[in-house]
């Protein structure tokens, strides 16, 4: 992780134990940084209400749920303008295969990563879903062949 002017080394070892472990008990997180209990707790609050760290989650795993095709589609828009984005933005966010919506500084305008149990299934929430988002003019998709890395650490 990139390192900030406001945190210090411990401060440090905490979000890169947390990241490997996020269960990890206060207990250990203190012995695993050198710090008492106590002073460790202090910190990881700090963390917390400083917004370091958003939250503790699970990490599930899609291929136990049949969900292991992923492909990436690529979304050129009609309009540009805010309230178009405000439009695609709000409807796309209600599509619960679209993993991850990036906006685009390129020659297209949204980035979707697109979770699905395979290609005929991709192909409908393309078809149906997607491509009927607001102010839609085109898409393309590149589908992912290995998944090398996915988290953000």
């Amino acid at each position: 992780m990139t390192k900030s002017s406001e945190i210090d080394q411990f401060d440090q070892k905490i979000l890169d134990a947390l990241v490997e472990d996020g269960r990890m008990s206060i207990t250990d997180l203190s012995e695993r940084v050198g710090l008492s209990k106590t002073p460790c707790q202090a910190r990881l609050r700090k963390l917390i209400d400083t917004g370091y760290i958003d939250g503790f989650k699970a990490i599930l795993n899609p291929a136990k749920f049949g969900l292991d095709h992923v492909a990436f589609a690529e979304v050129k828009l009609t309009d540009t303008r805010e309230q178009a984005l405000l439009s695609f933005n709000n409807a796309v966010k209600k599509i619960k295969e679209i993993e991850e919506c990036h906006m685009i500084a390129g020659r297209f305008d949204y980035l979707l990563k697109i979770r699905t149990s395979d290609i005929r299934r991709y192909r409908i929430v393309l078809g149906e879903k997607i491509s009927s988002l607001p102010f839609v003019a085109s898409t393309s998709t590149n589908v992912v062949m290995q998944a090398v890395k996915e988290s953000w650490s």
